[in-house]
């Protein structure tokens, strides 16, 4: 009994390290939202989009994010057993919001404007979104995969998250992030330094899963804008986009 109250006493810093992470990136992601989307109604004149797919959209997206703090909370909590029952609910969640994403993202590229307020063309922006559910996949796929292993399983988890974060970040109602826009995916990729330093305190090195986030984030944006301009891409996203004809 004296171990396992020492080892949850050990545990619960951890605990409230990744609640806390979990509910920051709630709140920048929020913040960003909040005029075009969960505030909708008390700013009439901020741009957003008309079609009514991108609500379901936005309470699908909304829905993981609050299931990834509820189940933060049930962990700190030390309910691991409703944890790890509710963490069934991923196994859908994850492929639902891959799709929505994917079909918004060619929504948007087909609309005669374009991305609401984005000057890029069209087709060359599309790669943004879809980079990100890239990542988004690949992470939380991981984190799925290595469910039994709770340090890769977490971290995997909360950085797959983050890549999704920057649409929310990216609409910040403030400078300098409306007039320089590739801040956005910087202060992303810079929401990796916390789980380091963490990793750092409580184990005196790099978790692999930290480590592989922080790569795979800082390559994301230069990646994409690279590829953004290829004849293969461009062909790929006329065809994406032309599916929401």
């Amino acid at each position: 009994m004296t171990l396992s109250m020492a080892a949850d006493r050990a545990a619960n810093p951890e605990r409230r390290f990744y609640q806390s992470m979990i509910a920051a990136i709630i709140a920048a992601v929020a913040l960003g939202f909040a005029r075009s989307f969960l505030l909708r109604p008390l700013f009439p004149t901020v741009h957003a989009p008309t079609e009514m797919y991108f609500y379901v959209h936005g309470v699908v997206f909304t829905l993981w994010f609050v299931m990834l703090f509820t189940q933060a909370s049930l962990v700190r909590a030390g309910n691991v057993a409703l944890h790890r029952r509710l963490g069934v609910v991923a196994y859908g969640l994850v492929p639902l919001m891959l799709v929505l994403g994917a079909i918004g993202g060619a929504i948007a590229a087909h609309r005669p404007g374009g991305f609401i307020d984005i000057p890029v063309p069209p087709l060359e922006f599309l790669v943004v979104p879809y980079a990100g559910l890239f990542v988004f996949a690949l992470f939380t796929g991981s984190a799925l995969a290595l469910r039994k292993r709770p340090q890769a399983h977490k971290r995997l988890m909360l950085i797959g998250t983050l890549a999704i974060a920057e649409a929310g970040i990216a609409r910040w109602p403030f400078e300098p992030y409306i007039s320089t826009p590739p801040l956005a995916m910087w202060t992303t990729a810079a929401l990796v330094i916390p789980i380091a330093i963490w990793d750092l305190y409580s184990r005196r090195n790099i978790h692999p899963a930290t480590a592989l986030g922080a790569v795979a984030l800082l390559a994301e944006g230069p990646v994409r804008d690279m590829i953004s301009h290829t004849a293969p891409w461009l062909t790929f996203a006329k065809w994406a986009a032309g599916l929401a004809a």
